[in-house]
């Protein structure tokens, strides 16, 4: 079985396993994870809010996130994007004049959310085992910097290898733990679910997510304070005006698609674990492999070998080396060199769409 940093299986054989097995669904063609089935039902929902006058701030939302929360098992706060929710969570952590240390392997949306809050931002490296980020390196930067918060990403669907770590340091020492879940959706690990290791967690539901609404995001807490906070932050601080808040509400029919594609998340999910342990593991003996009790959302199927055909690399280049942050983080360059991710999409057999 190859691992990082080990010889490459040959990605001509690859490509030829995956493409001779018969019974392969359309899985590798781009598709928003939208299932068909749910086409009327969302028309309904539209219908009825266009009835009922109410376009934002309705019950829809609420839904959406009855919904959302019964899936994470934390109570969860709706948002316009993921960068709403983010920046709740670092305003009532405090970090305006402090540091935030986050992965350098990681969207630009992450450092770029804390120094909008006002935060320095040091980088730390990642795992190549996982593309998260290294305990290790975190508990050198954390005696270095002593940051007022740690943002750890759960990269490409999984959850990161040292979560549980992580979140004991930083209760350890005091600092306040976001996870950003933007890629999180459906993961599970011995039936703990992405956020509940911090103090808050941040999903995105962009057009591509695994559970797409378009647009969107969800903050989850197990702190009712920050809970309360948040739905404050998302409109302004009304009606009080205690919280310095902006809009980041969101409309009905974004929340009405959230809540069908919530719905549905166990079967997507499913399916697409499915779909990678037929026909994709046996080509792919260098995928990023998972510890044991763990179930990936594959928003990305990742590989060490090279492949003719990728959907491209989960980031093509690491946050410090953008944002030019003189900081040696080998890992995190090595990872922008040597991943690939396989397509794979939600396509349920075109059978099943009529029942």
């Amino acid at each position: 079985m190859a691992r990082p940093g080990q010889l490459p299986a040959d990605p001509q054989q690859q490509a030829a396993a995956t493409a001779a097995s018969p019974s392969a669904p359309d899985f590798s063609s781009f598709a928003i994870g939208f299932d068909e089935r749910d086409r009327a039902r969302l028309h309904e929902l539209w219908d009825g809010v266009i009835d009922s006058q109410r376009w934002s701030e309705g019950d829809l939302t609420r839904r959406f996130e009855d919904a959302w929360a019964a899936w994470n098992e934390l109570p969860a706060v709706a948002f316009g994007s993921w960068a709403g929710g983010a920046l709740a969570a670092l305003e009532y952590a405090g970090v305006k004049g402090e540091t935030v240390l986050c992965p350098s392997n990681t969207f630009m949306a992450t450092p770029l959310a804390a120094i909008h809050a006002g935060a320095r931002v040091e980088f730390v490296d990642c795992n190549r085992e996982d593309l998260c980020m290294s305990f290790e390196d975190l508990e050198r930067k954390v005696a270095e910097h002593r940051p007022r918060a740690v943002m750890l990403v759960h990269i490409g669907g999984h959850i990161a290898f040292d979560s549980e770590r992580i979140a004991e340091l930083c209760r350890a020492e005091g600092i306040f733990l976001i996870e950003d879940c933007a890629h999180a959706h459906g993961a599970d690990w011995n039936g703990r679910r992405p956020g509940s290791y911090g103090d808050a967690g941040v999903y995105s539901f962009y057009a591509t997510k695994t559970v797409s609404a378009g647009e969107g995001g969800t903050l989850v807490s197990r702190h009712p304070e920050l809970i309360e906070f948040a739905r404050l932050f998302r409109n302004y601080g009304k009606p009080e005006h205690t919280v310095a808040g902006l809009n980041f509400r969101l409309s009905e029919f974004t929340a009405a698609i959230g809540l069908v594609q919530a719905e549905r998340l166990g079967e997507i999910v499913a399916w697409k674990n499915d779909v990678a342990r037929e026909h994709l593991d046996p080509a792919h003996p260098g995928r990023l492999q998972l510890p044991d009790g763990m179930t990936s959302g594959l928003y990305k199927y990742v590989t060490f070998d090279p492949i003719e055909r990728s959907t491209g690399k989960v980031y093509d280049q690491p946050c410090h080396r953008i944002m030019g942050h003189q900081v040696d983080l080998p890992n995190s360059d090595w990872v922008a060199d040597h991943h690939w991710c396989v397509p794979i999409y939600y396509r349920p057999e075109r059978e099943s769409l009529s029942t």
